[in-house]
């Protein structure tokens, strides 16, 4: 006898009815308000989350949107779900582009001065990233400046997409004298990179620090204790990755003379 097919969870219930309702053959893009959450949830019979802002959110990091969503989307695409102003979202196609670890790469080995303390206290794994990335000053590494936490889980509105929230905004100075501001996307568990998210963090840098150069960064733990870095940038409307690099953290004994040789051998 076959499995009966479960039903689905009420974010993607209430956000398949959604798009039904303005859906139409050929369409791209469309707009809807944060209303219609509460307006479809009433008419599911279902009980609205405490936090309605959670049901975009989950599907722009999380979680995949809903099979009949997705199914109607061109080839080579993607539907996501992105800030439109003050209580509005977008449905739009996009290409599909996944930003993910490249498993070849060579992990850098960097001494660990992350403090024990705070290993035995992080209380998420997007905490204990960032503090990570943070006491071991990998933004400076992988982007080679000079950089400061200026504020992390910083909440603010954006013209014409809403309100947003940065993992973290470091501002930095390189040898030239060039400023730049560098936003960070912390990502640990099952939660995925997002486009949507890197363009609204470019969107609102341009915005709030027009003078500094803006270079955004996202970071990702791996199975195997490595940290992925990524640069990212909008090009032609799309998130193209600039650079990647790993990193594993260890005590100083535990990186040898091979492996600083093998360093080395790698400078450009």
């Amino acid at each position: 006898m076959s499995k009966a097919k479960r039903p689905p969870n009420r974010y993607s219930a209430i956000v398949s009815r959604i798009f039904e309702d303005h859906y139409r053959d050929g369409v791209v893009e469309f707009e809807f308000t944060r209303d219609e959450f509460v307006s479809v949830a009433n008419t599911l019979n279902v009980v609205l989350p405490k936090n309605i802002g959670d049901m975009p959110y989950s599907f722009r990091y999380r979680n995949e949107l809903p099979a009949t969503v997705c199914a109607t989307a061109q080839p080579g695409h993607e539907w996501i779900i992105e800030g439109a102003g003050r209580g509005k979202y977008r449905f739009k196609q996009v290409r599909l582009n996944r930003i993910v670890p490249r498993d070849e790469l060579l992990a850098i080995k960097v001494p660990d001065a992350t403090p024990e303390i705070i290993g035995a206290y992080a209380l998420s794994d997007e905490q204990a990233l960032l503090a990570k990335v943070r006491y071991n000053r990998l933004v400076d590494i992988f982007l080679g400046i000079a950089a400061f936490s200026l504020q992390n889980h910083l909440r603010t509105t954006v013209k014409n997409v809403g309100q947003i929230e940065i993992d973290e905004v470091y501002v930095g100075i390189d040898r030239h004298g060039r400023q730049f501001v560098v936003p960070v996307q912390a990502k640990g568990g099952n939660d995925k990179h997002g486009s949507v998210q890197t363009q609204q963090d470019i969107l609102c840098c341009a915005e709030k620090f027009p003078a500094l150069i803006c270079r955004a960064v996202s970071a990702q733990f791996m199975d195997d204790e490595r940290i992925a870095m990524f640069e990212l940038a909008l090009h032609d409307g799309e998130i193209r990755v600039v650079d990647e690099k790993h990193y594993r953290l260890v005590p100083s004994s535990e990186i040898s003379a091979n492996d600083l040789r093998t360093y080395g051998s790698h400078v450009s």
